[in-house]
């Protein structure tokens, strides 16, 4: 459900000093980092990086085959849901869409490196030469600000033997190399290569032109650091900010804006939560239209008036909402009205009273995956380390709560007594626009 602050264990400094990257690198299993090569080495890679060598036909038809194995058994599972039918009829899509290996491989791939996804925030760029890193599905990236204040992404990885550049967050002059000590600059060129004497044919500038790192479109919305990882957008000199808003949140765009969605909030905290679960568990308890809110969240409803509840579905994004039903003076956590926005496909806004908190849903395998929030903050309210707390606190309750459902539905979902389910169509409809989307993107 959505989140409304969670309690505080570790000081600022090291919260915002955590990672995505570090976390995920130890938790995500061997096998599914074999498993996921197949597919995307022959659409994102074959595209982006030009890793498979076109002069060798034998190997390329290899990689074709495999890659077509797999796509044909996954284009099978997703043609189990069928978008046109209404919800009022409507079957929801079947439990191998949350547990079948092949399934999670192909949906990376369509999902997860096409079009615009939110990272980070600017905050966290906000000086020169300030950097982090995280992970998108398979890929390493880093975003950074170079010394003339211009943003830029790069695939975390060295060109010399695909050791990882950086990991967290933090202020540098250039990207070495911890394995051999290559170095590049924050614009990407390939600065040093040590001990290369006797490579034929070498010239250093052919060296820096071909072996600088791997370029991924950056842009920013609002507070949000957004990557694209499309190979039609990467040939772009420039990226239109109005153009990222329309293909981000089409049509809502504004809504977000008068809703408070904006960069005047200071940024408070993170937190972090590995959840046994897929991560479209995760959005499917989110969009359920406040269904489960009165029986899982007792504490939350109370605040709520959940009579008021309503959703509102736009091109990639829906927004629940609600008013505030809390008499209490002291709890102003909710303020009047709560705002919920799920964007597609796995970024969640939640801006209510002062506070506006992120969920971020990164997929670690079929059955697991990690969901970062982030906590933002009316630069008023700051200072007020009680009430920081006490939100904190009751949002920590919410998630805990979220938690078990989560991971008590996927262990349904795995049972051979579940198949399919259907929607409560009045208040389901969120859920079943987020499939739809989802179908929408593996189909075609």
């Amino acid at each position: 459900m959505h989140s409304n602050g969670s309690e505080t264990r570790q000081s600022e400094t090291e919260l915002r000093g955590r990672n995505i990257h570090n976390l995920v690198s130890h938790r995500v299993e061997t096998e599914m980092t074999l498993l996921l090569k197949p597919i995307t080495r022959l659409s994102l890679f074959q595209t982006h990086f030009q890793i498979i060598n076109n002069n060798n036909p034998r190997a390329r038809a290899r990689a074709i085959s495999v890659s077509c194995s797999w796509s044909h058994e996954a284009h099978k599972i997703v043609r189990e849901f069928d978008p046109k039918i209404p919800i009022e009829k409507a079957i929801t899509p079947p439990s191998s869409w949350y547990t079948d290996p092949s399934f999670y491989a192909f949906e990376l791939d369509r999902v997860f490196y096409r079009g615009w996804q939110a990272v980070g925030y600017t905050e966290q760029i906000q000086e020169p030469r300030d950097f982090f890193s995280g992970r998108l599905g398979n890929v390493e990236f880093v975003v950074c600000r170079d010394d003339n204040g211009k943003i830029a992404a790069f695939h975390n990885v060295c060109r010399h033997h695909a050791s990882l550049l950086v990991s967290g967050s933090g202020k540098t002059s250039c990207f070495t190399c911890p394995y051999h000590g290559w170095t590049y600059g924050l614009n990407g060129e390939l600065r040093k290569a040590t001990r290369i004497s006797g490579i034929d044919d070498f010239s250093i500038n052919v060296f820096r032109r071909d072996f600088g790192l791997v370029p991924i479109k950056v842009a920013t919305w609002g507070p949000f650091v957004l990557l694209n990882m499309d190979n039609e957008i990467l040939q772009k000199d420039n990226i239109d900010t109005d153009n990222v808003a329309s293909e981000w949140l089409g049509s809502s765009s504004e809504l977000f804006s008068l809703n408070g969605v904006d960069t005047t909030l200071t940024y408070v905290c993170r937190r972090e939560y590995f959840i046994e679960c897929n991560w479209k568990v995760f959005c499917d308890n989110y969009l359920d239209g406040g269904y489960h809110v009165p029986f899982a969240h007792k504490g939350l409803a109370s605040g709520l008036s959940l009579d008021s509840y309503t959703t509102s579905i736009f091109e990639k994004v829906s927004i629940q909402s609600a008013e505030g039903g809390s008499k209490q003076k002291e709890d102003d956590r909710l303020g009047s009205k709560a705002f919920y926005a799920f964007i597609y496909p796995n970024f969640m806004i939640n801006r209510y009273g002062p506070w506006m908190d992120t969920n971020l849903a990164i997929p670690l395998g079929p059955r697991k995956c990690l969901v970062v929030f982030d906590y933002f903050l009316e630069a008023s309210f700051k200072d007020d380390k009680a009430f920081i707390e006490r939100s904190l606190a009751d949002s920590e309750k919410v998630q805990m709560e979220d938690i078990r459902l989560c991971e008590g539905v996927q262990k349904g979902i795995e049972s051979p007594a579940y198949s399919t389910g259907r929607y409560a169509p009045n208040v389901e409809k969120a859920m079943h626009h987020f499939h739809c989307l989802l179908y929408d993107n593996l189909i075609n």
